[in-house]
């Protein structure tokens, strides 16, 4: 007997169709640019994967908060700021570098996106 699919989360269908779509308008740039060499498509994905750390980072906020109760079982118990979202900002720096190391901008990009659409 089959489960329902409503018992499971297919998010990641989603996620994972943007994620591509991601990495293929980064190519299509990258190609325009003449920027063919591995080294370039090692940085999109190695921007790829901060995206996806990204979501997950911004899925733990979203789930817990920017705190987050704690409880050192010494009986000290109170919040705490959730690690979360330090990394985040970290996250988001390190993308932006990479970016700027392949030469785009978001700008860039969303203009490849709106001439694909006509």
């Amino acid at each position: 007997m089959w489960l329902s699919e409503e018992k499971y989360d297919m998010s990641f269908v989603h996620v994972d169709k943007e994620q591509e779509r991601i990495r293929k308008d980064f190519l299509k740039e990258l190609e325009l640019r003449d920027m063919k060499q591995t080294y370039y498509i090692s940085l999109v994905d190695d921007y790829i994967s901060l995206w996806k750390i990204k979501n997950n980072l911004l899925q733990d906020i979203n789930d817990r908060g920017v705190s987050v109760m704690y409880n050192n079982g010494g009986g000290q118990s109170g919040f705490k700021k959730n690690d979360s979202v330090p990394e985040l900002n970290k996250t988001i720096a390190q993308m932006l570098k990479l970016l700027s190391e392949l030469g785009l901008r978001g700008a860039d990009i969303k203009a490849l996106e709106e001439d694909e659409e006509l």
